[in-house]
């Protein structure tokens, strides 16, 4: 059996992505990625509650440096995450524009490239991230093309070739949490918003997105 490094983040899609891991490979070690997110607290929180009940090794990563090359709003609280009116899932061109204002030079780069150290340290032939086709329209670091360019990339810097394996990246939202309560997926551990409060938002672009998929408006945190 194939052994896996999972990148944890407890949205919809890494927790799927992580339970689908647990059917087709050994999971060796789930990350979770603190680069100073509003919502790290409550992705770490859940992130260790998914590895823990799965009794797979989970450990956090300090990035602090991402404040020094980034203003996106994830990280700067003085700047606004769309929210309401101003996010629409289903137009194109408002997606992009709020896709720009939580965008992260090259968080999916630096995150992949750090799990494939690992797996190569723990002889794992995977690192599974949680990719979509639904917002790889708008963040081609999600999409199925740059999946194959970043295992290219990796054959050449891990002695062992590990590959970026998802499962997901050829599905669409509803897909995806479909397939979450196929495996089991506890929709309350997992965390949706971009936000750190203490119950989802419901109105950043991340909670419609989950709510269209799972038709949940409420989940009853751990």
């Amino acid at each position: 059996m194939k052994k896996s490094v999972v990148l944890l983040s407890a949205g919809l899609d890494s927790s799927v992505n992580f339970l689908w891991a647990t059917r087709e490979s050994d999971v060796v070690l789930a990350l979770t990625f603190d680069y100073g997110q509003r919502a790290r607290e409550r992705e770490i929180a859940a992130a260790g509650h998914l590895a823990a009940k799965f009794k797979v090794p989970h450990r956090v990563i300090q990035l602090p440096f991402f404040s020094d090359f980034t203003a996106t709003s994830l990280v700067n609280t003085a700047a606004d995450i769309p929210r309401e009116s101003q996010v629409s899932i289903d137009d194109y061109q408002t997606s992009v524009q709020t896709a720009a204002m939580v965008w992260v030079p090259n968080r999916n780069g630096i995150f992949l490239n750090i799990a494939a150290g690992f797996a190569e340290g723990l002889k794992a032939d995977w690192i599974v991230p949680g990719f979509n086709l639904e917002e790889a329209t708008t963040f081609p670091d999600n999409s199925e093309a740059y999946l194959q360019a970043a295992t290219r990339a990796l054959a050449f810097s891990t002695a062992n070739h590990v590959q970026v394996k998802c499962f997901t990246t050829a599905m669409h939202k509803t897909e995806i949490a479909a397939k979450g309560r196929e495996l089991g997926l506890d929709f309350d551990g997992v965390w949706p918003c971009y936000f750190g409060g203490e119950t989802p938002c419901g109105e950043c672009e991340s909670c419609k997105r989950f709510t269209r998929a799972t038709g949940i408006n409420e989940i009853a945190l751990h």
